[in-house]
This record gives C-alpha cells, sequence and structure tokens, in this order.
C-alpha cells in the first residue's frame, strides 16, 4: 500500500504547513506532503506524516 493510500481525505483536510499554517497538497507520486505557500515538502514515511521543519526539503 502506498503512502497516499494510507492518508484519507479527512486527514489532508485538517493538516496545515507548521511554518505556514496553510493546506498542504499531497505530491504526485504520494510520497509527500507539499506547502507551496513555504516552498517545503513534508515526507510520509510509513504512511505518516512527518511535519517537522528540519524533515522537510526545499521546493
Amino acid at each position: 500500500m502506498t503512502a497516499a493510500a494510507m492518508l484519507d481525505e479527512w486527514l489532508l483536510s485538517i493538516l496545515v504547513c507548521p511554518a505556514t499554517r496553510t493546506r498542504l497538497r499531497l505530491s504526485e507520486d504520494g510520497s509527500e506532503l507539499v506547502s507551496d505557500e513555504a516552498g517545503l515538502a513534508y515526507p510520509i514515511r510509513d504512511g505518516v506524516p512527518v511535519l517537522l521543519i528540519e524533515e522537510a526539503r526545499r521546493v
């Protein structure tokens, strides 16, 4: 099962970027949650979003 399949719509609707407090979107491959406003992508590991700024990568 992919990380994207593990995240349901409800969870995606309540998660926000810890840096900007704006909505996140799922990356095309489903492996990250992207904050377009912050320019950061947060990894999803074993179906769990890692919303730590120090773990995010620049996009």
